[in-house]
């Protein structure tokens, strides 16, 4: 059986963004549809939980929906428009006081179901908030590649199309991870 390589089109999302200037709603939702999770997974990948991380995404959504009138095709595809927001609106967070004062509550989270291999052992012997803890001693990329790979289930093709790097550089961030979390539980 072939595999089907996945070809990013440029000019299909902006075809979108043209429709959603000219007043067409669906032009909108198809971008949502195809750049939210990569936004989610943007968040996650840097010290934010998962509710702060959709609400960063819904408010990077708002403002991309502001200023649509405004964006033109400058060669790039429409999720570099979108990430430059989503950065520019972490960087606000982490400034505001709101980011300060908030205090961090453990989810429950069914982490059996959510990861396979020896992060399972790791993972099932420590609580929410070792877990927490180790994770922000991974790097930023070893950190978003392990949440996208293990804990949303994404392949590796599709996390190496989502944080732009190929699929060996994305095996080598989880085996690194990976090794990285299972000394950390050994010590």
């Amino acid at each position: 059986m072939q595999q089907r390589r996945w070809e990013w089109k440029p000019e299909e999302t902006w075809s979108w963004v043209h429709a959603a200037q000219d007043g067409d709603s669906a032009g909108f939702e198809l971008i949502y549809r195809h750049y939210s999770k990569v936004l989610i997974a943007y968040f996650l990948g840097r010290p934010f939980d998962l509710a702060t991380a959709e609400d960063l995404t819904s408010e990077t959504f708002v403002r991309a929906l502001r200023a649509i009138r405004d964006v033109r095709y400058q060669g790039k595809d429409v999720g570099s428009w979108l990430l430059t927001i989503a950065r520019n609106l972490a960087f606000d967070y982490w400034k505001s006081s709101r980011y300060r004062r908030e205090i961090a509550v453990s989810e429950d989270v069914d982490l059996e179901r959510a990861v396979d291999g020896p992060e399972r052992r790791v993972l099932a012997a420590l609580d929410l908030d070792e877990v927490s803890t180790r994770l922000t001693a991974l790097s930023a990329e070893q950190r978003q590649c392990l949440l996208l790979r293990r804990v949303h289930g994404y392949s590796v093709t599709e996390t190496a199309s989502m944080m732009s790097r190929s699929e060996a550089a994305i095996r080598q961030l989880n085996y690194r991870a990976v090794r990285q979390l299972v000394a950390a539980g050994e010590g």
